[in-house]
């Protein structure tokens, strides 16, 4: 296998990487998909290992609204000295066309280094590290200070039965924890060199707003000034037109001042401008051309849907479209509804919601966390330091944020920035660094529990 990461970093024991790799070849070759897929055959296939590793039928769960949506939710006792740790990870995936994929999509394949299939990188890799490392805890026995709670869900991508808020609404009792860890932050490498390792503290709101103009319907031979398609399409040419102000929040401000130290060229200066306050215009012009860049510090918006007209001669009486916000921690929705009303300024458009928003508070960077990961980066790759990030999408840890359990995003798996396929025909994770974020969490959740 070539080594595609440098230098190597530490992994846990053979047998280990093995039952990891098996557990997530089982995962990636049953089809989680909302579509066609079952949740359950995977939350069945996880419980099936946990109780032959001997854990007990009263702490491994299967619960949900769906007999295809069940998640699973398994208990390891600890002394209860602290309050638990939640273990979370989603098992549904994407939908994948076969037709554009080298490989089957629902087949775990080895090649160059790399593992294929859908759910490598997004996130079935979590979810089976995150088991396998379970059953290396109670093999070894190993007594943690607090309960460890693993819970594997359903339609986090999507789906009228999201897991994580049925569980923090529904049943509680069974993953109520002190703090949890999820995906949202990745290692980052470039040219197969280490440059970051990503720690997700908070994310964005998702909300979607909805556009719709009216006007005079009738034969396209006779048109007139009252098109509701012409109202809409000068409704988002203004709404295009509007830049959104800077805006750092703590970890975007924690963000940039540990990618400053990173990155020695002119966009470091820039970045350190922007922490004192003083970058111009040029600047932040220039900071800001980064799309993750962008999205971190500043409300954004982006027109995603049109619906309009039922047939070739014939005005539509009303037209259509979503427009597709993602606001900062703290920004409510009313505002950006608000904001958009005012920019439209036009009673014949009407703004609404489309969807209710789920905002979600950051949790804070304790130095319990930041300690415990920054140790472990160091033992595992020396001089590559951890930079906290605010997630520009969405994952479950908004539910858990809501219902005031801290969640933190990091894996220790370092995915090259110019090759992320998450979502993508020919996902893959590279062997190395997938083996590599097994040990990662393994420690993780070891100095978290002792």
């Amino acid at each position: 296998m070539p080594n595609l990461i440098e230098p190597a970093a530490p992994t846990s024991p053979e047998e280990y990487r093995q039952l990891a790799r098996d557990i997530f070849r089982e995962l990636i070759e049953i089809d989680t998909t909302d579509r066609s897929g079952d949740v359950t055959l995977a939350a069945r296939a996880v419980q099936r290992r946990l109780l032959e590793a001997g854990f007990a039928d009263e702490d491994v769960t299967l619960a949900g609204p769906h007999p295809r949506k069940m998640n699973l939710v398994a208990r390891m006792r600890g002394t209860g000295a602290r309050g638990p740790l939640l273990m979370l990870a989603h098992l549904d995936v994407v939908d994948a066309d076969p037709s554009e994929w080298a490989t089957d999509p629902f087949a775990f394949v080895e090649r160059d280094g790399f593992f294929y299939g859908r759910g490598t990188t997004d996130q079935k890799a979590m979810a089976s590290i995150w088991t396998a490392n379970l059953i290396r805890m109670r093999r070894e026995g190993v007594e943690p200070d607090r309960d460890l709670i693993l819970a594997l869900t359903a339609d986090e991508e999507g789906g009228e039965h999201n897991g994580a808020r049925w569980l923090t609404h529904e049943r509680r009792d069974l993953v109520d924890a002190a703090m949890g860890i999820n995906e949202g932050g990745f290692g980052r490498m470039k040219g197969g060199w280490r440059i970051s390792n990503n720690l997700q503290a908070s994310e964005k709101v998702y909300l979607d707003l909805e556009l719709v103009a009216r006007g005079a319907a009738g034969h396209s031979s006779l048109p007139t000034g009252d098109n509701s398609i012409y109202h809409l399409a000068a409704a988002l040419g203004r709404i295009a037109a509007h830049a959104f102000p800077v805006q750092l929040g703590e970890v975007a401000r924690a963000f940039f001042e540990r990618m400053s130290r990173i990155d020695t060229g002119p966009l470091g200066d820039d970045m350190r401008a922007l922490l004192a306050g003083t970058a111009d215009a040029d600047a932040i012009a220039r900071l800001t051309a980064v799309p993750q860049y962008h999205g971190m510090t500043r409300n954004t918006w982006a027109a995603t849907r049109l619906d309009a007209g039922q047939s070739n001669n014939t005005i539509p009486q009303s037209a259509r479209a979503i427009v597709n916000c993602r606001l900062l921690p703290g920004e409510t929705p009313e505002e950006m509804e608000r904001l958009m009303r005012e920019l439209v300024a036009d009673d014949r458009v009407e703004v609404r919601q489309e969807i209710a928003a789920k905002p979600s508070p950051p949790s804070p960077l304790t130095p319990e966390v930041m300690g415990a990961v920054e140790g472990i980066t160091e033992q595992m790759w020396p001089g590559v330091p951890v930079v906290p990030v605010m997630g520009i999408g969405a994952t479950d840890s908004l539910y858990f944020r809501q219902a005031g359990i801290p969640m933190y995003g990091v894996c220790g798996i370092f995915l090259d920035v110019d090759d992320v396929r998450a979502h993508a025909p020919d996902e893959r994770i590279i062997i190395q660094a997938y083996y590599e974020g097994q040990e990662f969490l393994y420690r993780l959740v070891r100095a978290l529990s002792s």
